[in-house]
């Protein structure tokens, strides 16, 4: 199973059967800048949830490789993806964590395997985290493509 890239919007997607919308977190709360503004303008569970699971209003811990699963249909899950770590780049270090977000598509493919999901994203961690496609499209391809689950990046129309 390979990529599947279109020109879209990865908040509207158009396949059959249960979606996953894969998109990377900071781990410092912060939301308002990037992906999140077109997640927020059409549900606003992922954004609550995210900011209630910052607060410690949940058991799962929130750090960077962690994932929460938040339905917004009855057939579309948006993960918050807990990716990178600050807001800014720190000594000519971009906020991306490639390990965190190998573990955390880990995790997304064993949700998307145990719902016969899709998955579909933005360019995860190529936009405010700082990362660059060509580190982070490998890993895709290790730890979802690899299980045969169907992944779809979007890319904004021009």
């Amino acid at each position: 199973m390979n990529i599947t890239y279109q020109t879209g919007d990865a908040t509207r997607p158009e396949t059959p059967g249960t979606k996953v919308i894969v998109h990377v977190c900071n781990d410092v709360g912060g939301w308002g800048r990037g992906f999140v503004v077109a997640l927020s303008r059409r549900w606003p569970e992922p954004e609550q949830q995210y900011r209630a699971w910052y607060r410690g209003a949940h058991t799962q811990p929130f750090a960077l490789g962690e994932v929460q699963f938040v339905s917004v249909t009855t057939d579309t899950i948006v993960a918050n993806l807990i990716g990178q770590h600050g807001l800014s780049t720190r000594q000519r270090t971009p906020p991306v964590r490639y390990g965190a977000i190998r573990l955390g598509l880990r995790r997304v493919a064993t949700l998307a395997s145990e719902n016969s999901a899709s998955i579909h994203m933005p360019r995860i961690g190529c936009g405010l985290a700082g990362g660059r496609w060509e580190e982070i499209e490998p890993i895709i391809n290790e730890e979802v493509c690899a299980r045969g689950i169907p992944v779809i990046v979007y890319d904004l129309a021009t």
